[in-house]
């Protein structure tokens, strides 16, 4: 009942009125720490993230995985708490914690009771600077990795197929790497080389706080001066890291494996990601992925290929805009049994040449908008998702100010906007087109 009233409201809503967060604060501390306060007294709960800009496109060479490595080892011993006594204290104080790894990013988190937040923070404080390691533990994670790796990937078909997909796309750039390491590389990651890497990363100069929650801007200033501010900084010097050379060639990947009982097509597209104070491009583009491939039956592709003409399982379009560096534009088709890859592959290309042609339905375009902007509203009301939203956006090199202006960038789109976009990524753009199937299929 209530999504049906606020969809009522929001149909009497100008677009433009849409914001990413009322009350976001940030602020500086004198070690270069960079913090973020979003607001929300609702309930007395906080969502603490510290962020640090590294991840696995910034290893060093031959060290395939280390940025997850050492995120598993992050839970380990400090020179105050002993393993996993961390996690153990948030619980004990009624909260959850976590943490990730991305190409751009590295984050750890805890829920808790707002009140607990000091405590969070000292710990959090603790294991910045503080970590130590045992030669027995590090070879304990070693195998809980390769564990992970075998049963996300190497058990997966789809996983193993995506990593062929990436490693065919960027030439050159390490989001070709997977995230989780290649496993002959991970084998050899050792006690040395997760310091080395610790040591030159994490420090409060490379990382930035995201406090969502029960709190004022002057109370998480006061508790990050106490607990972060006596750190000192690193002087690490800005990410930087080896471009794409220009595209020249399509590239075609053909995977089989044995477990694949729906084989499909994957067409990806090198595409640009959203810069900072320069948005309109990757908004066109996140558009386009929704007009594409948008939930439900209405987008382009599933309305054609899967209801209209029944030749798929399933149809649908993808981008992500919130990266360091240029990022993929994706087109997928899961044919029905009897329709062959390559004719499932004749099937994307026919669709997209009708959409090159016919442009953009216009009720579809408003219909999208709406549905966005629906989106970014429920969005306020999850601390935790505004906070990745944030965390995310500004370790990917954009500024809070960049985040408050994307919803009314989006607003702003036309659909002359869009279809300059899809002409650029669908015939300027060399791809990678690739085929997961069977054998004998």
């Amino acid at each position: 009942m209530l999504r049906i009233l606020l969809a009522a409201c929001l149909a009497l809503m100008p677009v433009t009125q849409v914001s990413a967060a009322a009350d976001v604060t940030e602020f500086t501390l004198d070690n270069g720490l960079q913090a973020v306060v979003i607001e929300d007294h609702r309930a007395p709960v906080v969502v603490h993230m510290l962020w640090y800009r590294v991840g696995a496109a910034d290893e060093p060479p031959g060290q395939s995985g280390i940025a997850h490595f050492l995120e598993h080892l992050m839970f380990k011993a400090t020179e105050t708490l002993e393993s996993g006594e961390f996690s153990r204290i948030v619980e004990a104080n009624g909260g959850s914690d976590n943490a990730f790894t991305s190409w751009d990013y590295t984050g750890y988190f805890q829920r808790v009771a707002a009140d607990r937040l000091g405590l969070m923070m000292q710990m959090e404080a603790d294991r910045m600077r503080n970590l130590r390691l045992a030669e027995d533990e590090v070879a304990t994670e070693r195998s809980v990795i390769l564990e992970e790796r075998a049963q996300r990937t190497d058990s997966s078909p789809g996983a193993l197929f995506n990593e062929q997909m990436r490693a065919a796309l960027y030439l050159n750039h390490p989001y070709g790497i997977p995230i989780v390491g290649w496993r002959h590389e991970m084998e050899t990651l050792d006690r040395e080389a997760a310091l080395a890497f610790y040591h030159r990363y994490y420090a409060p100069d490379n990382a930035i706080l995201i406090v969502a929650g029960d709190v004022t801007p002057d109370e998480v200033r006061t508790l990050a001066e106490q607990y972060y501010g006596p750190l000192s900084a690193s002087g690490i010097a800005p990410r930087g890291r080896p471009t794409e050379p220009p595209h020249i060639a399509e590239r075609r990947i053909s995977y089989e494996d044995r477990r694949v009982s729906d084989p499909y097509v994957v067409r990806n597209y090198l595409a640009p990601e959203r810069d900072p104070g320069d948005q309109r491009q990757a908004a066109a583009l996140t558009l386009l992925a929704n007009i594409l491939g948008g939930s439900g039956a209405t987008a382009v592709l599933p309305r054609t290929l899967q209801v209209d003409e029944e030749r798929a399982l399933y149809a649908s379009a993808s981008y992500s805009g919130t990266t360091l560096d240029d990022t993929v534009f994706s087109l997928f088709n899961v044919p029905v049994p009897g329709v062959s890859l390559e004719e499932a592959e004749a099937d994307l290309d026919r669709v997209i040449a009708d959409f090159l042609e016919e442009g953009i339905d216009s009720e579809q375009f408003d219909r999208i908008k709406f549905q966005w902007q629906a989106g970014m509203i429920y969005t306020q009301d999850d601390a935790g998702e505004l906070a990745r939203m944030y965390g995310a956006a500004l370790t990917s090199g954009l500024t809070v100010e960049d985040v408050q202006d994307w919803p009314e960038i989006i607003a702003s789109i036309t659909q002359e906007d869009v279809m300059r976009a899809a002409r650029q990524i669908f015939t300027e753009t060399p791809s990678v087109t690739g085929y997961l199937t069977a054998p004998d299929l």
